[in-house]
């Protein structure tokens, strides 16, 4: 058998991630490769760190794209905060808050949970009473959006809690991350980690990260090596930062690097709050659409995330066959509920490139031609 080159479709993609790419990204990522050590790429990747701190929202220093998906964004906030015996506040209210706890668990750190409905944001009553109960704990960990039930937790609030009792934070934001409000100075937040393949619509496989100068402090005075050594943020600095001749850490991936250059300039250019606008107003037109085909979200509207639309679906509906049929007939994803919301609900994401006025039409017209056959 002789094997192919292999050719994909040209999806329509409305799920949880990754998300539609435009032309100029996609053309970024074919520009030719350079060294990762090549002047004129390192140039690029001090232009690349401006650009994360204005999506960020921060004037941290250490704003860098890791070289591997956000669940190595996620790893490399708690190997490098957290040590063996420390006591760290998760909150878990979704799959991405039990990930923050397995990660506590491997590196011998002690979780205290704080449970919340999936489809409910994090309650600040119930972490503010995990703080008060655990005086000793060093960290508090949540998820910003979580993508498993498009509820958005107040990120501020649990910020203020936590310098009110003297604790770094570890957010998740890989699906906020220039799709909602997120403020990373205003809010104090520590250690802060997304991912490339969502609302910032590049190629998955990057996880921009930033770390606030008490996180770095706390780096710096651990008393137990970090558990990583790709992940060890002491060491990626010196490739990331200083000027002139940087120190080898690793080959990056320097075309999805260029790709990633290129979402932000997009980003930079449409304006942040724009953004942040523009999803709201799409969803706006989704939620219309879909509440008269008989879809119900999952979410409160005061704590549903624009850019990902969990909603049950109409009863009767094989969900698993009217998705396929989506897919194989209009190129169009949409993705499967998850952990317990498998079966019962489906997550429509509309996300960076992706939240357009012809893709919710699309959607919409779709939904409709397929739930009345």
């Amino acid at each position: 058998m002789t094997i192919q080159s292999f050719i994909p479709p040209r999806r329509i993609l409305m799920g949880p991630g990754p998300s539609d790419i435009s032309p100029q990204v996609l053309q970024a990522l074919s520009r030719p490769t350079v060294g990762h050590l090549d002047p004129l790429f390192i140039s690029m990747m001090d232009e690349l760190k401006q650009l994360l701190k204005y999506a960020f929202q921060t004037k941290n220093e250490f704003t860098i794209a890791v070289s591997a998906p956000g669940s190595a964004g996620m790893e490399a906030c708690f190997v490098n905060l957290v040590e063996p015996g420390d006591k760290v506040i998760v909150c878990r209210n979704g799959v991405f808050g039990e990930r923050m706890r397995e990660n506590v668990v491997r590196i011998g750190g002690e979780a205290i949970i704080v449970d919340d409905e999936w489809g409910a944001p994090v309650s600040t009553d119930k972490v503010e009473q995990a703080l008060k109960d655990n005086p000793d704990c060093k960290i508090l960990a949540f998820v910003h959006a979580e993508t498993s039930t498009g509820a958005l937790s107040d990120a501020k609030a649990l910020g203020e809690l936590a310098k009110q009792y003297r604790v770094l934070t570890i957010v998740d934001t890989v699906t906020s991350l220039g799709g909602v409000e997120l403020r990373v100075d205003d809010w104090q937040l520590d250690a802060v980690y997304s991912g490339s393949q969502k609302c910032l619509s590049c190629v998955p496989g990057l996880s921009p990260v930033t770390f606030s100068a008490k996180a770095i402090e706390k780096i710096q005075s651990r008393q137990s090596p970090i558990q990583s050594w790709f992940l060890d943020q002491s060491l990626v600095l010196g490739y990331w930062s200083g000027e002139g001749k940087r120190s080898y850490h690793h080959t990056a991936p320097v075309n999805s690097l260029y790709a990633l250059h290129e979402s932000l300039v997009m980003l930079q250019n449409e304006g942040i709050e724009n953004a942040w606008r523009r999803h709201q107003d799409m969803h706006e037109k989704l939620k219309v659409g879909l509440e008269k085909l008989g879809f119900k979200f999952v979410v409160e509207e005061s704590s549903r995330l624009p850019q990902l639309n969990a909603v049950y679906f109409p009863e009767g509906v094989d969900e698993a066959k009217v998705r396929a049929h989506l897919l194989n007939t209009y190129n169009l994803e949409v993705g499967a509920g998850l952990g317990s919301l498998a079966g019962k609900a489906w997550r429509i994401g509309l996300m960076g490139y992706g939240a357009r006025p012809e893709n919710v039409s699309l959607c919409l017209k779709a939904l409709e031609e397929t739930l009345t056959n």
